[in-house]
């Protein structure tokens, strides 16, 4: 089995002939899912998932030998990346950032995609916000991310999902959800391009805080992990400039190979009745989805373009 890890393959993608190896590494220990599995997987989902990626750097998290193991973030481009690999390299806006420069990849060919696969980034994050010539530019959506807080769970999670629908409904917002591939939902609503970033994240904090005053034994708007057992957390940080967030379609770096996966609103109704109706969707039955009913994540491409 050793040796059969060390296998290395050269293929051409995109034009571009890339060095694939290891692809026998179990990634996934809970299934036996393999590097190969997991290229496979993006290179099918690639269509619908690279214009979703478009114009934003993408922040990667790297398992070398599975989810079972160590992980690491990674912002900058991985050293040795090819020369065609697209990039934007801009000062870091984080509380952590003191000014260093970070360069970003962007994805916008199967040939990034798998490279950046064949380096084992399971998880693609990304900002709500796209580049433009002269840098950042406001946000095309908002997302807030429903985490629930042990013993709640994707149950819970649907019934406040409801009632964000609802908020962004009166607001004249429609929204999308996504099971997150771990723990909760997100929901997004595309956004005109008026406002920055700072502006909309203090809008879903407005309706995060609106929401706890009316419900408050099933939402919580405080980050405090100590207070929030049992209820939902509406995190509207997550529209901070500097934050992001996993991507509709990137696989999750759990011991089982889920994905974040586009979902309807009558899947999350269902599971808003019942417990156990919604559940996280691995790798496989997204595509199986994918096939069936396209890209439920559509009406999130933005409508309008980025200066440049």
């Amino acid at each position: 089995m050793a040796e059969a890890t060390q296998e290395e393959v050269r293929v051409d993608v995109d034009g571009r002939t890339l060095k694939l190896s290891n692809l026998s590494k179990v990634l996934y220990p809970d299934t036996g899912t393999t590097k190969g599995e997991v290229l496979h997987y993006y290179a099918q989902v690639a269509p619908t998932l690279l214009p979703h990626l478009a114009g934003r750097g993408v922040t990667r998290i790297r398992w070398p030998h599975g989810t079972g193991d160590q992980s690491f973030f990674e912002k900058n481009l991985p050293s040795g990346a090819p020369d065609w690999l697209p990039r934007v390299t801009v000062t870091s806006s984080g509380s952590r950032g003191g000014g260093d420069r970070i360069s970003y990849p962007f994805v916008d060919s199967l040939a990034g995609l798998t490279y950046l696969a064949n380096l084992a980034s399971l998880e693609l994050h990304v900002h709500q916000w796209r580049f433009g010539k002269d840098g950042p530019v406001n946000p095309d959506r908002m997302v807030i991310d429903l985490d629930p807080g042990h013993p709640a769970s994707l149950h819970e999670c649907a019934q406040v999902a409801l009632l964000v629908r609802d908020k962004l409904s009166s607001l004249g917002l429609p929204c999308v959800p996504v099971t997150s591939g771990s723990k909760g939902l997100h929901l997004y609503a595309p956004m005109p391009g008026d406002l920055t970033s700072d502006q909309v994240r203090d809008a879903a904090r407005q309706i995060a805080e609106g929401l706890e005053k009316s419900h408050r034994s099933l939402v919580t708007s405080v980050m405090t992990k100590t207070k929030r057992p049992g209820k939902v957390f509406l995190d509207w940080s997550q529209n901070t400039a500097a934050k992001t967030t996993i991507s509709p379609y990137s696989m999750r770096g759990a011991l089982t190979p889920y994905a974040a996966a586009p979902r309807t609103w009558d899947e999350v109704e269902e599971g808003a009745e019942e417990v156990g109706a919604l559940e996280q969707l691995t790798y496989d039955v997204v595509l199986r989805r994918l096939a069936e009913d396209g890209d439920l994540f559509a009406d999130l491409l933005p409508t309008w373009d980025v200066p440049g």
